[in-house]
């Protein structure tokens, strides 16, 4: 049975760095998948990957919780959800989440839910595709980029034709 990656993950990648065999991979984009997923095919069960989550996000699939019991103070990434979620992960780098959620204590959470997805990442996601894509962050700086070059662009074209 494979291992599971629930919402509770804030993707601080320590587990892809101790898993044997690379199955385990970045969820991209990060408004439609936004925690790591584990590719269910690949993985063998070894469990490293459980003790480096600091955020108790990964379990075996049967024992994944449906009554999940908030110790308080942790966040869920779920589609949907309006909160925001600001850290930073193993390496360093920023971490920012727009559908976050703060847990209450004793709030109980179905994380039942996320195991499908871990599943839909490599059969209707990016999967592994994702090893190849720039972080979220990238993109939007590279779209911005191009429109700036755009912009200037247009500018210096205005200004010819009003000289001429």
């Amino acid at each position: 049975m494979t291992h599971i990656i629930t919402s509770l993950c804030l993707r601080d990648s320590s587990c892809v760095e101790v898993c044997p065999v690379e199955c385990i991979v970045p969820g991209k984009p990060m408004k439609e998948w936004p925690w790591y997923y584990i590719d269910p095919e690949t993985c063998i069960d070894c469990g490293a990957c459980i003790p480096e989550c600091p955020y108790d996000a990964i379990f075996e699939e049967g024992a994944v919780p449906s009554d999940y019991d908030a110790k308080g103070g942790e966040y869920i990434a779920r589609i949907g959800l309006q909160g925001r979620y600001e850290g930073k992960n193993d390496q360093g780098q920023d971490v920012v989440l727009d559908c976050a959620k703060q847990l209450e204590a004793g709030e109980i959470v179905d994380l039942t839910e996320d195991i499908q997805p871990n599943y839909q990442y490599f059969t209707d996601g990016v999967g592994y595709d994702a090893l190849d894509m720039p972080d979220d962050e990238s993109v939007e700086a590279e779209v911005e980029t191009e429109a700036e070059v755009e912009t200037e662009a247009e500018v210096e074209t205005e200004a010819e034709v009003e000289t001429e």
